[in-house]
């Protein structure tokens, strides 16, 4: 079975929101099958910073919306966005 890796855009709320508590949000939320596969952090402007996991998911979970759904149900998240995706 293969597997799709996806970079998402995760942007906070604020730039009040505390970074590392955030993450360990996004990887609690995961759907089943689905892990982080690493984290890097964009300056956007103004002090926010934009979170940039690497999600691997399995192709039977029907590509990433499941987890672009999950990390949007998290409170301090303002949108989720898919920066690129590829099989691996």
């Amino acid at each position: 079975m293969g597997k799709v890796a996806a970079k998402l855009k995760v942007m906070p709320q604020s730039p009040e929101v505390d970074l590392d508590d955030l993450q360990e949000e996004l990887e609690d939320s995961l759907p089943e099958g689905a892990r982080i596969n690493g984290f890097e952090r964009d300056d956007v402007a103004f002090g926010l910073v934009a979170l940039l996991p690497t999600v691997i998911v399995p192709d039977s979970a029907g590509g990433t919306e499941s987890v672009e759904e999950a990390f949007g149900s998290v409170g301090r998240v303002e949108s989720v966005e898919v920066q690129n995706v590829g099989r691996i």
